[in-house]
């Protein structure tokens, strides 16, 4: 009878601490949840806003507020990234805003960050070609001569990415970049795509 009786309170002390356990488990995986859901929340619309700002940025002729709004921009782009730091479009709104605060190497080297594993699968191919574009872009405006090759090796892979796309523009730029290194023939394959995309 006494075993009984011992064995029957083990039974129920086991129930009840796998039922605390369950319902504490389950308890932290909804904070977390939660929280994790709060963080991407925060994270979108602090990235709507930075782009929102430096659209204006942007669009404004007075230089003095341009700036103003362009570093508020970078604030809001920093924030996202302490947030969720594997998302490629803080570091793409991050670098636009460097840029166009005329810090041109930092900007280049927000897109670097943009366009490496983990953040790039954060990319659909369509982001991922135009980051490409705007990268070679910012290369090709620091350093031309330099970075030549670097520039042409991205507008060949937004090229290939964009395919069946506009990609007139892109196909225009490399076509520059060829013929500034001297090759001709790929110069005017590059024209001669571009002008097939616009018809």
């Amino acid at each position: 009878m006494e075993t009984e009786t011992i064995m029957q309170g083990a039974t129920l002390l086991l129930t009840f601490i796998m039922f605390w356990a369950i319902k504490h488990l389950s308890q932290q995986g909804l904070t977390k949840f939660r929280a994790k859901h709060r963080a991407t929340l925060q994270s979108q619309r602090q990235l709507i806003q930075a782009t929102r700002l430096l659209a204006r940025a942007r669009s404004t002729s007075k230089k003095s507020q341009s700036q103003s709004l362009a570093k508020t921009a970078l604030t809001e782009a920093d924030d996202v990234i302490a947030i969720s730091p594997d998302d490629a479009a803080g570091h793409i709104v991050r670098a636009l805003a460097l840029d166009l605060l005329g810090q041109h190497t930092a900007a280049l080297k927000s897109f670097d960050t943009a366009l490496t594993y983990p953040r790039l699968k954060s990319l659909s191919v369509g982001e991922r070609a135009d980051a490409l574009v705007k990268r070679a872009e910012m290369k090709l405006a620091v350093n031309r001569r330099r970075r030549i090759d670097s520039a042409i090796e991205d507008l060949e892979e937004a090229t290939r990415l964009a395919a069946g796309t506009d990609t007139a523009r892109i196909l225009r730029l490399l076509g520059e970049c060829y013929e500034f290194k001297g090759l001709n023939d790929k110069a005017q394959w590059a024209s001669n795509e571009a002008s097939k995309t616009q018809h």
